[in-house]
């Protein structure tokens, strides 16, 4: 992640605003307009980050910046004192400690769902409801720099990620033991997989992320979250699961949603990428493992469950 390289020395004085939004990655109202500078992710938590007290417009003005330019810190305070600016190795590290914590709990209630199913589904349940309340609040109390919300919420998902994979891999419906870790160690290369292609496409530029490119993604993720919810209802009302089924409309819709969460890593690595650049408290790194945690969970039970389709069927 290569910081400015421009300088104000050479400009005019017809073009110093514009040398000025280069240099320091601040722009009126009017240039952002046209070049689209603060690109908001398609993720509600990198999304609510970038536009957090504190988050992406922290560290983006230098001090003594022209009278033209509202103050950064006007009406939000004084920013932390020894709070330093978020790198990328702070994202790294938050976020292996949110996935371990995941992974420890979802083991846990994996082995329980061995001893005791009905209780591990109980407690699959309470993970699932809490990782909800868990994201609201993070997303709309604007908890975004708090490592307690993102720890809390990484503990209710492993819950509910050790009992979803109990769940599809089938033991509780007399599958072997070594069939469903089979299942569910592909689940997780797979997810793997596309984490880190999805980086890669990211790292070499080949798919762009723009205004346009998230209102789009938006736009698809809402569509997907009224049909599941349109198919729920149907389920509940009138027994029908087409989306959850196991049929072809079903494989249709798991592929969808595989393709839709891979896509929204663009946007959350993007959203991190300008927090970093724009001097982002440390802090910040623990809303944006949250973020990548949200969407790795939901990738993770996307490809498991398409898995275990192929395998009923």
């Amino acid at each position: 992640m290569c910081g400015p390289t421009s300088t104000v020395d050479t400009v005019g004085a017809g073009g110093t605003k514009d040398a000025f939004v280069t240099l320091y990655g601040v722009e009126h109202n009017t240039i952002r307009k046209v070049r689209g500078f603060i690109v908001r992710s398609s993720n509600p938590v990198m999304n609510s980050l970038t536009t957090a007290k504190g988050g992406i417009q922290r560290g983006a003005y230098p001090s003594g910046a022209p009278q033209s330019y509202p103050d950064p810190y006007s009406g939000y305070g004084q920013p932390p004192t020894g709070d330093r600016p978020m790198t990328v190795d702070d994202v790294v590290a938050k976020t292996g400690m949110t996935l371990a914590v995941i992974v420890v709990i979802a083991v846990l209630n994996f082995g329980l769902g061995l001893v005791n199913p009905g209780l591990a589904l109980l407690l699959t349940f309470v993970g699932a409801i809490g990782g909800l309340i868990t994201v609201l609040v993070a997303t709309f109390g604007k908890k975004y720099g708090s490592a307690a919300v993102t720890l809390i919420y990484a503990a209710f998902e492993g819950l509910f990620v050790g009992g979803i994979s109990l769940l599809f891999s089938g033991v509780t419906f007399g599958q072997s033991a070594t069939d469903a870790g089979v299942l569910i160690g592909q689940a997780v290369m797979g997810t793997l997989g596309v984490f880190l292609g999805m980086l890669f496409v990211y790292k070499t530029g080949a798919v762009k992320v723009t205004p346009k490119f998230n209102r789009i993604m938006t736009g698809a993720l809402v569509g997907v979250l009224v049909l599941a919810l349109g198919n729920l209802l149907l389920a509940v009302f009138t027994g029908a699961n087409p989306l959850r089924d196991g049929g072809t409309l079903a494989i249709i819709f798991s592929l969808v949603c595989i393709g839709l969460a891979a896509m929204s890593f663009l946007s959350d690595f993007d959203a991190a990428d300008k927090m970093i650049r724009a001097g982002a408290p440390s802090r910040m790194a623990w809303g944006v493992a949250l973020g990548l945690a949200v969407t790795l969970v939901w990738l993770y039970t996307e490809i498991l469950r398409l898995l275990s389709y192929f395998r009923s069927n």
